[in-house]
């Protein structure tokens, strides 16, 4: 595989703008934004508004928090962004089916009435698609089970234990499921054959909906930009299949986990959690899981940003018995070993874009400098302070970046202003020449006129939207990932501003 046809590094990426939001928060009346209409309505209003970049948040299936970035499967998608019209489509619920729905926010998700609707939604389906005559369906679906067998099986297994364990932790099941052997695995997936093959269906549909929406953004000129944690879950079929990857006890339980050292997000730190990876161990198998993972994500995506990108120099290991992350280490990752991997496996230029916000040291800059990968420039952080900071854009060095209002862990620009301290909004005023009634637009055009080959704002911005539209409070456990947006939004006047804006600095 060869991205050189569709990325280019080192200063020769094209100049474009675009839009960061989770399908999360698309407008439709099922209670959460999904990949079916809305979705496509949306490339529609960036095909309208010059935007050539739609970047989303992790795509895999979450668990207790709702958090994209905690997820049961590095390879797996999200059944909740299945589109309900889809199904109807494909004659696998009935029109009544969609009738009578609960009186779902239309501003913001209630994944508490949300979870068990979507799931017996799905579960319909899945009893139709056992009976189903159509023959070029069922095709399909033994394609996909046959290209991805890699992952599928024991996601579905292990989704399948869950459920026979009450969706308690793998931590937590006795045996056999916990760490069945071979044969112990063999006779599982005999018995759990029927909710395994639910899960398989449900994947099929998920990766059939967002593969028809990707061919829609790019026949639209939109490129679509993936997320991917550096970590996975403890509670993951990742590290309950493969737990030899990950710096684990004879018992299963992390020795360390990850977090970040005390930063502008946190006096204290950030308790992430998740498991830490042997890297002796990947070394051995020549990075196998990781090309596998990379590969899985870029046949998803055009883009791929990867979250925590320092955490390959080095990552913040903390006891898994800790309070906090105070009292963590930093331990050497795999540096540029892991990527000449999956670059001799994949090709040369990697569309990777390293997210290297907080604690950068200069082994984290060769790091990233090494492959070209574009690194991130927020705003937001340019005004904290008035000492002189990188992220102003007069101190841009380089065009092979990509430059942010804000981020999904960001307050809105709006919100961020309002409770910004008197010389904080009084540097705003004064680098961006404004009064401030429209700053979430002083933020855009600023971000587009900035050197940055790339240039993405929130949808958060693009609306006005205050603090009560922030998508993630980093550290807090509950209310992130719920913020969403109605139809009437996506106005012509709005599109043919942005559209405006994008060629005025000349990212059309």
């Amino acid at each position: 595989m060869n991205f050189k046809t569709s990325y280019k590094t080192g200063g020769s990426m094209p100049r474009l703008s675009g839009i960061l939001m989770h399908p999360t928060s698309l407008p439709s009346p099922y209670g959460i934004g999904d990949i079916g209409e809305g979705a496509a309505e949306f490339i529609d209003f960036l095909n309208k508004s010059g935007q050539h970049l739609w970047q989303v948040l992790p795509l895999g299936p979450t668990g207790f928090g709702d958090s994209p970035y905690q997820s049961f499967s590095a390879f797996a998608g999200q059944p909740l962004l299945i589109s309900p019209k889809d199904l109807l489509k494909l004659n696998l619920i009935a029109a009544e089916d969609l009738s009578v729905l609960p009186s779902f926010n239309p501003d913001a998700i209630d994944y508490g009435a949300l979870i068990p609707w979507k799931n017996e939604l799905l579960q319909k389906a899945y009893k139709s698609f056992r009976r189903t005559a159509d023959k070029t369906l069922l095709e399909e679906h033994d394609v996909f089970c046959r290209k991805n067998a890699f992952w599928l099986t024991d996601y579905a297994l292990y989704m399948a234990c869950k459920s026979a364990n009450s969706g308690r932790s793998w931590l937590e099941w006795e045996a056999p499921y916990r760490s069945p052997s071979d044969s112990e695995k063999a006779e599982l997936i005999r018995l759990l054959k029927d909710e395994m093959d639910y899960h398989i269906f449900v994947q099929f549909i998920f990766f059939r909906e967002w593969r028809a929406l990707k061919a829609c953004a790019n026949k639209n000129g939109v490129k679509i930009i993936g997320d991917m944690p550096i970590f996975v879950s403890l509670d993951s079929a990742d590290v309950w299949s493969n737990q030899k990857l990950f710096l684990l006890d004879d018992e299963g339980y992390p020795q360390v986990v990850a977090g970040v050292p005390p930063d502008y997000f946190s006096e204290t730190g950030q308790l992430w959690g998740n498991p830490l990876y042997d890297w002796s161990f990947h070394k051995r198998t020549g990075y196998a899981w990781w090309i596998a993972r990379i590969q899985n994500q870029l046949d998803l995506v055009d883009y791929l940003r990867i979250d925590h990108f320092r955490g390959f120099e080095a990552c913040w290991a903390t006891p898994a018995d800790a309070k906090s992350a105070v009292c963590g280490t930093w331990m050497r990752g795999p540096k540029e070993d892991l990527f000449l991997a999956v670059q001799n496996a994949l090709g040369k230029d990697l569309p990777i874009i390293a997210e290297d916000l907080g604690i950068i040291t200069p082994e984290v800059e060769k790091l990233r400098d090494m492959f070209a990968f574009p690194g991130m420039k927020v705003l937001q952080f340019a005004f904290e302070s008035e000492e002189e900071s990188a992220y102003l854009p007069h101190r841009f060095t380089t065009t092979n970046c990509v430059c942010y209002t804000g981020t999904h862990d960001n307050n809105t620009s709006a919100g961020w202003y309002e409770n910004a301290s008197c010389d904080a909004r009084d540097k705003v005023r004064r680098y961006m020449n404004t009064d401030g009634n429209f700053i979430h637009f002083d933020f855009i055009r600023a971000c587009l006129g900035t050197i940055a080959a790339y240039a993405l704002f929130p949808m958060q911005d693009v609306l006005g939207v205050g603090q009560n539209g922030r998508m993630n409070v980093p550290g807090r456990a509950a209310g992130n990932w719920r913020w969403r947006f109605r139809q009437d939004a996506l106005t012509d006047s709005l599109a043919a501003y942005l559209k405006s804006l994008s060629h005025l600095y000349g990212r059309d």
